[in-house]
């Protein structure tokens, strides 16, 4: 399975998911047989990097400055082959979908309706303005993550 984490300019909630998820492969040998690929674009605004915040919470979770810097927000319109190439694309609320472009709507659900059947907007934690109330998202990212792994793996 090839998998494309998205959000609206690829530098807070999907590079985190890209980052987090793509290591639980790493480290998991039965995940790994199902997973090919973990990737990460935006659907909104083409960045030039990694947010601030998400540099930090990339730290906190043990990722070293050298491969935060590796990362480099890829967009819809200039990164269109790894939309292409997904089998699944994984968006952190449903507006996420309405930026696609049409042909890729039928390989898309949200983070939280792929795990739990229900959906829960992941918000942008871009707008939140203590660090506290950014690593709350990004903690229930993770959490999402923990049972995206298990669900795959049960598959």
């Amino acid at each position: 399975m090839k998998i494309l984490f998205v959000c609206s300019s690829n530098i807070c909630r999907s590079p985190f998911c890209e980052y987090v998820f793509r290591r639980m492969t790493e480290q998991d040998a039965e995940l790994a047989s199902k997973v090919e690929s973990v990737r990460s674009a935006a659907v909104f605004n083409r960045s030039r990097r990694i947010h601030p915040k998400a540099r930090l919470a990339l730290l906190r979770e043990g990722f070293t400055e050298e491969e935060i810097d590796a990362h480099r927000p890829a967009f819809k319109w200039g990164d269109g082959r790894l939309f292409k190439e997904a089998d699944v694309i994984i968006g952190m609320t449903k507006m996420n979908k309405v930026a696609l472009p049409l042909r890729f709507h039928k390989k898309f659900v949200t983070l939280s309706e792929y795990v739990d059947g229900s959906y829960t907007t992941i918000p942008d934690p871009f707008l939140m303005k203590s660090l506290d109330d950014y690593f709350a998202v990004m903690d229930l990212i993770k959490g999402f993550l923990v049972k995206l792994a298990d669900k795959i793996k049960k598959s």
